[in-house]
């Protein structure tokens, strides 16, 4: 297969029209999904190319351990014979999900996915400390400067996710990534589950970050993920099956022109399992949310 090489200026701001998304409900403003492998647990990563389609993405997302192992799969199988199921099914490979590796072991992974066709890595920050939290964000994001300089010329973006128990996670840390960082290939990863359930504070946040925002998990906090229950409450972490009202975000994201991958996310306890008890299943569950902020774009235009 004949990969094409992007420019950074593409992997981080190319989109696509409304008119090109099937079924769209917004001239101006449609989802572009991403298959999240860790929603099908430690499935064949074939089988994960075959479900993309199925939940209307174009692109998929590769874990490791512990949520999924796709990620070591393809070097398993050989990159050749991925690409290929790639090809076979019309699906791109965008983003390799490393919080194992953290912001300052991706010098390998750039590469890999620099080689896949890829654009996007997915990592943590770090422990925060006692210090101001200002100081803390601006030394950071200089600690990452050689990592990103080698990112941008590899025409891929590290995307920092808001995590708890992480330097990056509060609304206050978010607003001083948006404020210091100089970096294109680096970005933020927003999972709304790590944050306030309150969708008028993530909206604002959302319209903060602007041209940070590098990927955006649709994803809330619901009953949360550390304990085991019942899969109707396991999902209230999924758009439309929890409590958090979506429609003031699918607005912020239209407000920014925001035209990055969405994942619609959740975990499940324990980790590495599948979401359902089949891979087909599991595409119905992320459809039923994928339903919702359909409305979800109708609403906000209300």
């Amino acid at each position: 297969m004949d990969i094409k090489r992007r420019t950074f200026i593409g992997a981080a701001c190319a989109g696509i029209t409304a008119s090109q998304v099937k079924g769209h409900t917004n001239s101006t403003f449609a989802f572009k999904y991403m298959l999240a492998s860790s929603m099908y647990g430690k499935i064949d990563v074939l089988e994960c190319i075959r479900q993309v389609r199925k939940i209307g993405a174009t692109a998929i997302d590769l874990w490791p351990p512990s949520h999924g192992d796709q990620r070591l799969q393809i070097d398993r199988i050989g990159h050749r014979a991925f690409l290929n199921a790639l090809e076979d099914n019309q699906v791109k490979f965008e983003l390799s999900t490393r919080y194992d590796l953290g912001p300052q072991r991706l010098r390998d992974e750039i590469e890999v996915v620099r080689s896949l066709g890829g654009s996007l890595i997915v990592c943590g920050s770090k422990k925060a400390n006692d210090t101001p939290l200002k100081a803390q964000v601006r030394e950071f994001l200089a600690s990452l400067k050689d990592t990103a300089q080698l990112a941008k010329r590899a025409g891929v973006r590290i995307c920092i996710e808001n995590h708890s128990a992480s330097l990056i996670n509060s609304p206050a840390s978010l607003r001083y990534f948006a404020e210091l960082n100089t970096e294109p290939a680096l970005g933020i990863a927003l999972a709304p589950y790590h944050l306030p359930q309150n969708e008028t504070l993530i909206a604002e946040l959302i319209e903060t970050l602007g041209n940070n925002l590098a990927l955006f998990y649709a994803w809330e906090h619901g009953l949360g993920c550390h304990k085991a229950m019942p899969a109707p409450l396991e999902h209230m972490q999924m758009p439309g099956q929890g409590t958090l009202d979506f429609a003031p975000i699918v607005s912020a994201l239209a407000k920014i022109k925001y035209t990055g991958y969405t994942e619609i996310f959740m975990h499940p306890t324990p980790r590495g399992i599948p979401i359902m008890e089949t891979a087909d299943l599991v595409s119905e569950e992320i459809n039923r949310s994928r339903a919702y902020l359909t409305r979800c774009i109708a609403r906000s235009n209300a």
